[in-house]
């Protein structure tokens, strides 16, 4: 016999996939929080970290690719999509939370105040949320091109990914509507 799809399955196996995506997605972006609150900051911001952040944000960039790939080929297209999301956004923050805390450590007066773990990450927060309340504004050049990059990502991470997660999960699920059991037996084999 095939598999059915999501919709077809007991109640009780469905609650079962939903409660383990979720529990591996909060305990991923617990991971993340956590591994940022440990990593050590106070490194010189100089040509070596703005190259290893570089490599980090093309990283994310593959890591999102491959991720819509499996949503489009999920039979659970909105799970993933929103486990998706709910790493991928905290991973996101923390890459530039981590470079505004390095930078200001290495490079005092960078920021209008000086930037820890917490204040750096409400920095990136305020900043991909364009709340922007002032408290905190960056001082120098560096430190504005940054901001800038953080931006201009957010923009195409609200944008952009937010179009493809959408169209990884309408894709997904036509093709689980149209495939017949044996077919989905098949696929999966």
């Amino acid at each position: 016999m095939g598999r059915r799809r999501f919709e077809e399955l007991p109640t009780g196996v469905r609650r079962r996939i939903v409660a383990g995506v979720l529990l591996r997605t909060m305990l991923s972006a617990g991971l993340v929080i956590t591994v940022y609150y440990l990593l050590p900051l106070d490194r010189p911001f100089e040509t070596g970290p703005w190259l290893r952040f570089g490599i980090a944000l093309v990283a994310f960039g593959v890591a999102v690719t491959w991720q819509l790939r499996v949503i489009a080929v999920s039979d659970i297209p909105r799970l993933k999509a929103t486990q998706l999301v709910a790493v991928g956004l905290p991973l996101l923050l923390v890459l530039f939370a981590s470079a505004y805390a390095g930078l200001a450590r290495t490079q005092p007066g960078s920021f209008t105040e000086d930037l820890g773990h917490t204040d750096a990450l409400y920095f990136a927060i305020t900043v991909f949320a364009t709340v922007g309340f002032g408290d905190i504004a960056p001082s120098t050049e560096a430190a504005r091109i940054l901001t800038m990059i953080q931006m201009a990502v957010g923009i195409v991470v609200v944008g952009v990914a937010a179009r493809a997660v959408v169209g990884a999960v309408r894709a997904a699920q036509r093709r689980v509507d149209e495939e017949s059991p044996a077919e989905r037996a098949d696929r999966t084999r």
